[in-house]
């Protein structure tokens, strides 16, 4: 009986065959926390009677959120993280000394790679999929229990196999795929289930791509997203092991069999598709960037950055579209690099300074914007184009505000006219 990537990689870790609808308890590589998440599970473990981490190398802490603190709660917040990790020398421990939001920092750093079973106290964990890897959000608590066992329950999830056929235009991205793929399943419509992406597209989507349009397989519902690893998957390994001393471990390749068994099939001609706009108040209200520019949007606040979109890619994207051109008047823009890696290589690819020049304002790696924490929350009836991942209500800031998701493209042509733009049309 044929396997899907996920069941190969569940039937590797436990050490037989398993299938979907399976109970299993799984060893893990790699635990990730951030300093919202992380107090919860370091005060469960703490009361377990647990002295020592199950595998202190597969525990990463990530402070993200509201870095540099905001205020005195989050100074204190991310002060339980610190003690912990210097209690426990934990060496995959990162604060502003080498700052970065978590989902764009590991891969960067070589702690997850192709095979790994992966968790992490945070929804969008289901961004390292890129790679391969089984990668998925789980509670506080859940992650208390893997620090104490090194392991955790999973139910082997269904499979939805999503093929993705034809070449994308100039300005779509894998921001747009995931978007659509939204729109057509809705956000319950993949509900723990892997959503795995393939298709002759996919040979076209670097690694920046994969990582936003795995990012996003929660907003369906989806336990995890995965892409299966190829030459530009390896390719992104070997520049991650050059630049970090060696991976954490040898990655390992799985593959779906011919006669594994899915949910459903959803195909999508990528050829034909134009960027999307996800309307409020929720990801699944996908529009085309033509019937966005018809309603006539106009926007307080563009934003590029997140887990989603704030990788050099991105900011490459941005820069090049905002090259000698200025903001509108009445719209500010706010650039979140990713991490301090790639705000020191936009820096040096004069990025930076062509999107200050623009009229942005380029801040630190922080998650800050995208949940409504800090660094460009929203006044009252505001709206604002984010390449983030979520538009719920007040997702932003405040409750009578307005989000569209777009991508880095779209994001950077509607700060020029200050209305959602066609970066084509430029």
């Amino acid at each position: 009986m044929g396997q899907t990537i996920t069941e190969k990689i569940f039937s590797d870790h436990v050490g037989h065959d398993v299938y979907a609808g399976e109970i299993v308890r799984s060893p893990i590589d790699m635990v990730i926390g951030n300093d919202i998440t992380t107090p919860i599970s370091i005060k469960a473990f703490e009361e377990s009677g647990a002295t020592k981490l199950a595998n202190p190398n597969g525990f990463s802490i990530v402070l993200d959120h509201f870095i540099p603190a905001k205020d005195i709660a989050s100074a204190n917040q991310a002060k339980i993280s610190r003690i912990f990790a210097q209690k426990h020398n934990l060496k995959n421990f990162f604060d502003e000394k080498d700052m970065g939001i978590e989902h764009a920092l590991l891969p960067e750093k070589g702690l997850v790679i192709p095979g790994d079973v992966i968790i992490g106290a945070d929804s969008h964990t289901c961004t390292h999929g890129a790679i391969g890897a089984f990668s998925t959000g789980m509670g506080s608590t859940d992650l208390a229990f893997a620090m104490v066992t090194g392991g955790n329950w999973f139910k082997v999830p269904e499979a939805i196999k999503v093929v993705f056929k034809g070449k994308p235009s100039k300005f779509v991205t894998g921001k747009d795929l995931i978007l659509e793929i939204i729109r057509i399943l809705g956000v319950d419509g993949a509900l723990y289930k892997t959503l795995e992406f393939t298709g002759d597209t996919i040979q076209y989507l670097s690694m920046d791509d994969r990582f936003s349009l795995c990012n996003m397989a929660i907003e369906a519902g989806a336990k995890n997203g995965i892409v299966a690893v190829d030459d530009i998957t390896r390719e992104f390994l070997d520049q991650r092991a050059k630049a970090n001393d060696g991976l954490r471990d040898t990655p390992k390749e799985f593959y779906s069999d011919g006669d594994a068994t899915y949910s459903r099939v959803v195909e999508i001609d990528v050829a034909a598709l134009e960027p999307v706009i996800a309307y409020p108040f929720l990801p699944e209200n996908g529009h085309s960037i033509t019937q966005a520019v018809k309603d006539n949007i106009k926007v307080d606040q563009v934003f590029v950055g997140s887990c989603t979109n704030g990788r050099l890619s991105d900011l490459k994207t941005a820069s090049e579209i905002l090259k000698d051109k200025k903001i509108a008047p009445h719209t500010r823009m706010i650039v979140t690099p990713g991490t301090q890696m790639i705000l020191r290589e936009a820096t040096k690819l004069g990025y930076i300074d062509i999107l200050i020049d623009a009229g942005a304002v380029v801040s630190n790696p922080t998650c800050g914007a995208c949940l409504g924490g800090y660094m460009g929350i929203l006044g009252d009836d505001e709206v604002c184009i984010s390449t983030t991942n979520r538009n719920f209500i007040g997702r932003m800031g405040s409750r009578s505000s307005k989000v569209y998701l777009s991508n880095s493209a779209v994001a950077a042509a509607s700060a020029i006219s200050g209305y959602i733009t066609d970066p084509a049309s430029l």
